[in-house]
């Protein structure tokens, strides 16, 4: 059975480590690496020929822009050309500036939001006040309860649970069977 020893270093590694770095040196050099085969490159002298340096040209987005989007973008004329040009004068009178979207005043008009009174308390049928008691009170003792009375017996527990449940009941059974065709929900 071959293995292989576990003290060799493994060559493969070794091997992607070196493209790796020359990689990053391509990468990180000034120059713009070209293919020979690519148009537009010159053929090098031979090796025995005289050669002028070459200096290296650095790539913009020109030089890969098919669609020619690289031109340059129209000018855009200043603020104060803009409204040179508009020259009109808005609703306030003032010179130069024009009028946009939101430049008016909304008319909210002088009444004030009052909200009605709500009704009191002591006008409630008993029932549903009780019904109220139960349904909100109920949870709220069984986690004051929870908290502060461990050691609470059982029918108080039981009697609170009940409370809830009745006054549950009753808030719904007390709500309306038939819709109104004529309101929409909206309260004027």
């Amino acid at each position: 059975m071959n293995r292989p020893d576990s003290e060799q270093p493994d060559q493969g590694a070794n091997q992607d480590d070196a493209v790796w770095l020359d990689l990053v040196a391509r990468l990180e050099s000034d120059t713009v690496a070209t293919r020979p085969d690519s148009p537009g490159t010159e053929q090098r002298p031979a090796a025995g020929a005289e050669a002028a340096p070459e200096t290296p040209t650095r790539a913009s987005f020109g030089d890969f822009d098919p669609l020619g989007l690289a031109g340059r973008p129209p000018a855009e004329p200043s603020a104060a050309q803009r409204q040179a040009e508009a020259g009109g004068q808005d609703s306030h009178g003032a010179a130069g500036s024009t009028e946009g979207p939101r430049d008016y005043e909304v008319d909210d008009g002088d009444e004030e939001f009052v909200p009605e009174e709500p009704p009191s308390l002591a006008g409630t049928e008993p029932l549903t006040m009780l019904a109220w008691l139960g349904a909100v009170g109920g949870p709220v003792a069984l986690l004051l309860s929870a908290m502060f009375w461990r050691s609470a017996p059982l029918l108080a527990i039981v009697g609170i649970v009940a409370a809830f449940v009745l006054g549950t009941v009753y808030l719904i059974m007390k709500l309306p069977q038939e819709k109104n065709g004529d309101d929409d929900g909206a309260r004027v």
